[in-house]
């Protein structure tokens, strides 16, 4: 027995069991030890695996920087709303939002604060006749329909919301005002729109020219096709300068957050005029003011005391109740206006330079001059043409009858009609509704009915702003 020698009992093993058991193991263990005998190779490995991890940090890196960078282009305010909308246009929220030109940045925005029967139609087609500029004439106009019988001031939220969309060519907000199951906006749909440059000139219309100065004939306007808001979109995109002419603003402070948003250029000009003359030309205008009146009557407050506007001895009729709404409606005007003129007397950062008042006895007492200084502001150049349209239509022979159209008229004549028409108990209301704006403004005020009818002394003086 001691001399045998004992060998292990020979374990056989398949040749298929063998790639998958010790014969990997073994590959594997060469492997590692060939790789612990060479260190130059382990750092080789190193280097590279620390360059791809280097190249994917900064990728991410650029990538994360290039979203947050486009986040913070296209973030517009109005923007969340877009998605709650049932309507089945589509406004700037869609891709092409995205990618719009770098010239909506620098874009010069101007709003025409004023009111009713201020001369503010005319003071419009400065703008309108100006072929740099889109100019939109009312659009407020549709809020105002859509949610009456509301008052004037609670409406104040839902026009700036609508300026905001339309100062960076959002149309599609006019569908929020559009009649349940109505058709979609056009072009001609806009309040306005049959009197509009744009809508009725090249490429939309070929009606007219924008560089062609001269008023439009709404009759020929109303032949042109009727466009989608989409390419009245794209149209808007194309110009410099966008100005929104309004009566539905009161008061400037309203307009506070979009002239401190910094991504809109938002300049106001006020254009006013002497309150009883807007007075006088609202009682001629009554009836199609009926449903404006009413709205901005019932913004009154009830505990102030009033003077009655009629002698006791006058026997009431249905004319002075339609007088009574429309001096009445002066009352939230004047007091609007006061608000707006402190402001301006001590301008807040977001107004100091962006605020201009023009009134309109200046206008028409030396047109050329008063639009030189309104396009200065505006940052516009008024070219001869529309040197020569703003005096024609301020020296017209003849004062017009129809209200709402803009016409060659005599205008230093109109604008001192109302001391001839006003009863004397009439100017005393509405001197007493709008003292502290005539003080602010320059518009003194009288003692007595000749005083009222003497058309050789002045009432106009210097302006404090």
């Amino acid at each position: 027995m001691r001399g045998k020698q004992y060998h292990p009992p020979l374990k056989l093993t398949a040749p298929w069991e063998k790639d998958a058991g010790f014969g990997r193991k073994l590959k594997t263990y060469r492997n590692h030890t060939k790789i612990i005998a060479q260190p130059g190779l382990v750092m080789k490995v190193l280097r590279r695996k620390r360059i791809v991890l280097f190249m994917a940090y900064f990728l991410l890196l650029v990538l994360t920087m290039l979203n947050l960078a486009n986040y913070k282009w296209t973030k517009e305010p109005q923007q969340c709303n877009h998605q709650m909308r049932s309507t089945t246009y589509q406004g700037r929220s869609d891709i092409r939002f995205l990618y719009r030109p770098s010239l909506a940045k620098k874009r010069q925005l101007i709003y025409v604060l004023t009111t009713w029967r201020s001369g503010s139609s005319f003071f419009g087609e400065l703008f309108n006749q100006n072929a740099e500029v889109f100019f939109l004439y009312e659009p407020m106009w549709h809020i105002w329909q859509k949610l009456y019988p509301g008052d004037a001031v609670s409406l104040q939220g839902a026009a700036r919301d609508m300026l905001s969309s339309l100062y960076r060519c959002d149309l599609s907000v006019f569908q929020l005002y559009n009649s349940p199951g109505g058709k979609n906006f056009t072009s001609l749909g806009l309040f306005g729109a049959t009197l509009n440059k744009v809508v009725c000139s090249y490429p939309l219309c070929s009606a007219y020219r924008k560089e062609v100065v001269g008023m439009v004939d709404d009759k020929v306007c109303k032949k042109c096709p009727p466009q989608s808001l989409r390419l009245l979109e794209e149209e808007c995109l194309k110009y410099s300068t966008i100005v929104i002419k309004g009566v539905r603003i009161l008061d400037v402070n309203v307009l506070a957050p979009l002239m401190e948003d910094p991504s809109l250029d938002l300049k106001v000009i006020h254009l006013v005029r002497d309150p009883r003359a807007v007075a006088n030309s609202r009682i001629k205008s009554r009836h199609g003011l009926i449903r404006e009146n009413l709205q901005v009557v019932r913004s009154r407050d009830p505990k102030l005391r009033r003077i009655p506007f009629v002698d006791p001895g006058h026997k009431a009729n249905k004319k002075d109740g339609a007088d009574y709404h429309s001096i009445g409606a002066m009352e939230v005007i004047c007091d609007r206006t006061s608000k707006t003129l402190r402001t301006a007397l001590n301008p807040p950062s977001w107004l100091k330079g962006k605020y201009m008042a023009v009134r309109y006895e200046d206008l028409v007492e030396n047109p050329v001059k008063t639009l030189k200084n309104i396009y200065h502001f505006a940052n516009l150049t008024a070219n001869h043409d529309i040197e020569t349209f703003a005096l024609n239509m301020t020296s017209g022979s003849s004062s017009s009858s129809k209200p709402f159209i803009v016409s060659s008229r005599n205008a230093t004549q109109a604008a001192s009609a109302w001391r001839t028409v006003l009863s004397i108990q009439q100017i005393k209301q509405v001197e007493d509704y709008c003292h502290h704006a005539m003080s602010v403004l320059g518009y003194e005020r009288v003692r007595t009915a000749g005083e009222a009818k003497d058309l050789s002394k002045p009432l106009l003086t210097h302006s404090k702003l």
